[in-house]
């Protein structure tokens, strides 16, 4: 049994229990591997660039201080203290830090975001929709632009009132968010408008998405009897059916969701056609069908999957964990794992040049063992302060 006299472990925090694993991590790492790893770990986490020499020296370094001061004080002391003073005492934590990490992430995340919705604002779609219309342009792939608002919107706040308005615009954005592949984007970019941009989406993909969200929705504010014939209307664009230039998708999208609104759908050009046919065909719904899973993104180059709106596993999210992957054989490069799935898994990279076709992998997550994957390269997408999104497969 513990002896009741002797002093309490101390309770670590996320951070200090990940340099401690990264710690014993490293240790069993060869030393090119531990000293490239290091390189991008320092200039991470203090913006320098430093030699995979200078990196090891200096993690050494912060090995042998906290030592020194766990010793000095008699109590064992957190790596990530005796980091900071190495790296202060170099002289390489040039801008001090004057507030929490935490608070840093909440003021990063609330002037991209919508504080009703939860959604990416406005300003975030304009900046976004033009790097990912870069993006699609630099890899020829197609990019989806899907426009919503809420039909006969007004109506319900002159006889509800705006509080069961806003309860319908977060049950409208709760929607588009769970509906959506985890390549996609969705933003509110008005008062009851919301968009979408589906990377690698032709108009058929986008059309059908679209509809499975209309119904969604239908079915999710039923039990509310409104009495108002409330829904999501629609319209899209795809870069580059319908044009190459952002302006020109946002006004080609608008223009289809008036049309849409008024029932009217004039003969569609040969490269939407497929897509204005299956906008007609939601008016002749009298019942919607009920929602289906989201989509798995198409990849570039690549042959279409049978049935590439239907996801083929469910994905455990870990964004908000310190999941990553060392890739490669002797560990190239290191990424962020976001979800994990029994079919596959999602990384974000800042290197999405150097992923293969095929690729080794040693996954480190929560919970788990290491554990070492083949993985094939599915897509690559938008992610999130200039990363890419890698998607997945595992190979058996």
């Amino acid at each position: 049994m513990p002896n009741p006299g002797a002093p309490t472990p101390p309770r670590w925090s996320a951070e200090d229990a990940f340099l401690e694993l990264l710690t014993d991590t490293l240790e069993n790492l060869e030393g090119p591997a531990r000293g490239q790893f290091l390189q991008r770990f320092f200039r991470s986490i203090a913006q320098v660039d430093l030699d995979e020499t200078q990196s090891l020296n200096l993690w050494e370094q912060s090995l042998v201080r906290k030592r020194e001061l766990s010793d000095s004080i008699g109590k064992r002391i957190a790596f990530q203290a005796a980091l900071v003073d190495v790296l202060a005492s170099a002289n390489l934590l040039r801008l001090p830090i004057l507030m929490e990490y935490e608070e840093l992430r909440k003021l990063q995340i609330n002037a991209a975001t919508d504080p009703l919705t939860g959604l990416y604002n406005r300003r975030f779609f304009d900046d976004f929709f033009e790097k990912e219309l870069n993006r699609a342009v630099r890899y020829s792939h197609r990019l989806a632009l899907v426009v919503f608002d809420l039909h006969r919107f007004k109506e319900v706040n002159d006889r509800y009132g705006h509080p069961q308005g806003d309860l319908l615009l977060q049950m409208a954005a709760s929607t588009l968010r769970k509906s959506l592949r985890t390549s996609d984007y969705a933003f509110r970019i008005g008062g009851d408008e919301f968009a979408l941009l589906l990377p690698q989406s032709d108009p058929e993909q986008a059309a059908a998405l679209s509809r499975r969200l209309r119904s969604a929705y239908t079915t999710a504010i039923e039990p509310l009897h409104m009495g108002i014939p409330l829904a999501l209307d629609f319209g899209l664009a795809v870069y580059p059916d319908d044009g190459e230039l952002r302006e020109v998708l946002i006004r080609v999208a608008d223009e289809r969701l008036y049309q849409f609104k008024n029932g009217v759908h004039p003969t569609a050009t040969p490269q939407a056609a497929a897509a204005q046919a299956s906008v007609a065909d939601v008016h002749k719904q009298e019942i919607p069908s009920a929602p289906q899973s989201s989509a798995e993104p198409l990849p570039a180059a690549r042959a279409p999957a049978t049935d590439p709106e239907r996801r083929r596993w469910e994905r455990v999210s870990l964004a908000t964990t310190h999941a990553y992957a060392l890739i490669g054989e002797g560990v190239e490069f290191t990424a962020r794992v976001i979800d994990l799935g029994y079919g596959g898994v999602a990384l974000e990279s800042s290197r999405p040049e150097d992923f293969k076709d095929l690729f080794n992998a040693v996954l480190h997550v929560p919970i788990l063992p290491p554990v070492r994957v083949n993985l094939r390269l599915v897509y690559q997408g938008q992610g999130h302060a200039g990363t890419t999104r890698i998607g997945c497969s595992f190979v058996t």
